[in-house]
């Protein structure tokens, strides 16, 4: 599954983009990704050094904390031979009423590339739109494509393949949700999403990555029963249902979701072999029960270190 040219070869029509959903790229493009990935993770366990960012500073700008996020972007920048620059909320002008299209313009003269982890999308778009340097969309509201990059490149090292998987996501139809239908849509998966009544993915969404999957063959359906969207299914993905931002409504979503849970009895109707996913950080007793994101189908740790192997495929064909 690595590449089978230099790691040069192809990513210069890449270089200078933004990565803002996995609409922003094509079928042919993710997979490159996937595949520089995966070879960027072998070289990171065969000690080999490989640093496209030597010189190069990446500003991650945090305005939701995060685990995952913050330290593979750190470490991968680091390891790719760059700097990796933290700015939180408090930390730049951007959280105290300067613009956006300022804060991209001063950035675009420090920096080389930016990461934002934040709540409207729009201010994603907006940065991207006044960045002259590549825009990263660390997670918004609507989107977390760098969580499903690395998601299928976690689903393409275990199943082997893609094209043809069924991937059943259960619980609330959020940011995830979004993004794992149009990586889907794009890469051949078959995506099933069950939400309760009220909390489905976006419509617009829906409609966009059933769009995408008629040139791929991929199925998007969204369905309220969570045991005909886990029916042979390849892989069973799970979130919280309570989302950062979303946390004063717990109780009201404890209620609403309360058939959703990923549990020993939902999984039997699941493939024999098929592996679960969670994108961290999961509550326990909640979206999922121990046995399942603790037993042996649960493949949580690869997917969150993959998050590393992604990312740095990501900066190495934006900025390097």
């Amino acid at each position: 599954m690595s590449l089978t040219q230099p790691l040069t070869d192809k990513t210069f029509h890449l270089h200078g983009r933004d990565f803002l959903e996995m609409d922003d790229y094509s079928t042919e493009e993710i997979q490159y990704l996937i595949d520089l990935a995966i070879e960027l993770k072998r070289k990171q366990k065969n000690g080999e050094v490989y640093e496209p960012l030597k010189g190069k500073t990446v500003g991650l700008i945090f305005e939701k904390s995060s685990t995952r996020t913050r330290v593979s972007f750190e470490v991968g920048t680091y390891q790719l031979g760059g700097h990796a620059l933290f700015l939180s909320k408090n930390d730049i002008q951007l959280g105290r009423g300067e613009t956006i299209a300022d804060t991209a313009g001063v950035m675009s003269r420090y920096l080389d590339g930016i990461m934002i982890r934040t709540f409207g999308h729009d201010k994603v778009v907006d940065l991207a739109k006044y960045a002259s340097i590549p825009v990263i969309n660390g997670l918004s509201d609507l989107a977390h494509p760098c969580q499903v990059l690395a998601d299928y490149q976690t689903i393409y090292e275990h199943k082997g393949k893609l094209q043809g998987i069924k991937l059943a996501y259960v619980g609330d139809g959020n940011n995830m949700a979004h993004s794992l239908m149009i990586g889907g849509a794009k890469l051949g998966v078959h995506v099933s999403v069950s939400s309760p009544e009220g909390y489905e993915p976006d419509a617009a969404v829906v409609q966009q990555a059933q769009e995408f999957a008629k040139a791929t063959g991929a199925m998007i359906e969204v369905v309220c029963d969570p045991k005909a969207a886990v029916q042979d299914a390849d892989v069973i993905y799970s979130d919280v249902w309570a989302s950062m931002g979303f946390e004063e409504e717990q109780k009201q979503r404890e209620l609403a979701f309360k058939d959703y849970q990923v549990n020993e009895q939902l999984v039997s109707y699941a493939k024999d072999d098929y592996v679960f996913m969670h994108c961290l950080p999961a509550h326990r007793g909640e979206e999922v029960s121990e046995g399942v994101i603790d037993g042996k189908h649960s493949i949580i740790f690869d997917q969150a270190e993959n998050r590393l192997h992604a990312q740095k495929a990501l900066m190495a064909a934006l900025m390097g």
